[in-house]
Formats: structure tokens, sequence, C-alpha cells
């Protein structure tokens, strides 16, 4: 592209201040012809405006807090809505884009007509190691992700149209449970309007760690995959993608010491798709042959989740 449209970086926060430093440096510091606003939402706490003096050239950085629903989805939404770029891109407190992220994620959007939505891959840090999760494919639909969450498509790599936002398929849903999963409803909203354009290339630093606000909320997490299996009844056209959720709820109920529930949706689980791993995960738990935390860690170190 000759001309490059303005972007609005929407960090949400939340009592991070050394990890929220880290994310904006990296924002402000892209490689990219056109200009950047990092717009940070403090949620549930206060504002730093001190923030605002890690700006750059044509690189403002607005604080703003958190006016609607508290949570990561309010947070997202009142980001968006102080944005004023063409362009909208989330990123999390906890993360780093890497060099050439936004030119490149700019120029893939604008090379496929109709498109408003252009993801890529990721490096997952964890415990000292470090993952690439990438997907070889330039395209994403509706089934795709009904049938698998695709860990890579990670909120911080989210590029998206501000006219899709305010105008198409919408802002993030404020009314699922504390916000679990919003990323995933998201995605599979946009998904609905037109396929997902990605990148298979790691542009993204995730951090995973202890810290994460979801790490331990279990009866949260069953509550909103509830939720959410409720909301998009073509779950029920891909019982493999059906099974996925089923068998992380049973995998939830098992963390939060839920046996009786464990052993009641792993068992939907199984009927749904036998070879589907959460649910025997999800007993073992119920049953004390491993701790819940375990499990992770072990997931973990590999890239991978529940």
């Amino acid at each position: 592209m000759t001309t490059y449209p303005s972007v609005s970086a929407v960090v949400p926060t939340r009592n991070r201040p050394e990890l929220l430093r880290a994310a904006v440096r990296a924002i402000v510091g892209q490689d990219y012809p056109g200009p950047v606003e990092v717009v940070v939402v403090y949620d549930q706490c206060e504002p730093e405006p001190s923030l605002a003096g890690l700006a750059g050239p044509g690189r403002p950085v607005g604080v703003v807090t958190n006016t609607r629903t508290p949570g990561l989805a309010g947070a997202r939404n009142s980001g968006i809505l102080a944005a004023t770029g063409a362009l909208v891109a989330f990123c999390d407190d906890d993360d780093e884009w890497l060099p050439g992220k936004l030119r490149a994620q700019a120029d893939a959007l604008a090379g496929v007509p109709g498109a408003d939505f252009v993801s890529c891959g990721i490096r997952i840090s964890y415990a000292g190691r470090s993952v690439e999760r990438v997907l070889a494919r330039d395209s994403i639909s509706l089934t795709d992700l009904l049938r698998d969450r695709m860990t890579e498509l990670h909120p911080s790599t989210f590029l998206i149209r501000a006219t899709a936002l305010r105008d198409g398929f919408g802002l993030v849903d404020e009314e699922i449970p504390g916000s679990y999963a919003e990323d995933y409803e998201f995605l599979l909203r946009a998904a609905r309007s037109a396929p997902l354009v990605n990148l298979p290339t790691p542009y993204v630093l995730v951090r995973w760690h202890q810290r994460s606000y979801f790490a331990k909320r279990w009866d949260t997490i069953a509550v909103a995959l509830r939720w959410l299996l409720d909301r998009y009844p073509e779950f029920d056209s891909q019982p493999v993608g059906r099974a996925r959720v089923t068998g992380q709820i049973a995998f939830a109920r098992a963390a939060s010491g839920d046996p009786r529930g464990a052993l009641r949706w792993a068992g939907r689980t199984i009927l749904g798709n036998p070879r589907e791993p959460r649910a025997y995960l999800a007993l073992a738990v119920a049953g004390r042959v491993v701790r819940a935390d375990t499990v992770l860690r072990a997931l973990h170190g590999r890239g991978r989740g529940i």
C-alpha cells in the first residue's frame, strides 16, 4: 500500500504495570508507515496518567478507564469506543507485538476484498520455554472455528476494521459470564460475516503464567462455556467441536471439586466424540489420579491448553 490507514491499539489492563509498559513500548516501536495511537483501558484499578510519557512521534498514548461492564469485554469496548483509527487492534497487557506485525497485517487485510479481520501466529512463552503456534492457512471459516478454537487466534493478534465493530458484526459481547471466552465468541461472530484472514507467521509474544486472570476461576469457566453452547446452536452441526467444549466444561467441573458434574459432562463428551481427550483428563482429575494444575503445566509446557 502507498497510504496506510490509521490504527488504534486497545490495551485493557488490570494491575500489571511492568508488563503493560513492555506491551505499550512494543506497539509504539512498530515499523508502520501510518498513524498509530495506543488506548490503554484501566479496568477496576486506578489509571496511571504518566503512561502517556511512552508516546513517540505519531504514536500518542491515551489513558482511559472502563466505563462499561467491569471485566475484559467491557474494557475492550471502552477502548474501541475511544479509538479514532480506521483499524482497531487488540493487545493484552501481558503480551508484546513483535517487529513487523502491524505492517504485515495491514497489507494482508488490504489484499483481500471485503475482509474485515486479520490475525497471525503467536510465540508462547511459559516457564522459561518458547513455543511457536501458527496456522498454515490464510483463511478461517466459521466451520473451522466451530471444530477447533485454534489457540493461534489469540486476541492480541486481532486487527479489525473499525466500521465492522461499529456497523457490522459489533463490539465484544459483555453478557458472557465473567468475560471468559469473549475472544472465542468474538471470533465466531466475526466469521459469521466473512472468513477471517490469517498470516502463518508468529508476530505476537504471548505470555502464559499463573497470574493469568482466568488461571483458576473454574466455576466461571464452566458457566461461560455453557452460555457459549446455548448462544451458538451451530455447534450441533459439528459434534467434534461441541465435544471439545463439553470436555472443557467437564475438566472445569473436576478442577473446581465437583466430581459428579465432571462425570456428567465427561459422559456427554464421550457420547459426542469418544476420542476427545479432555473427557478422560476430567475423569482423571475428578478421581484424584492427577491434579488439574499438573495437567495444565504439562500442556502449557507444550504451548497448549485445555
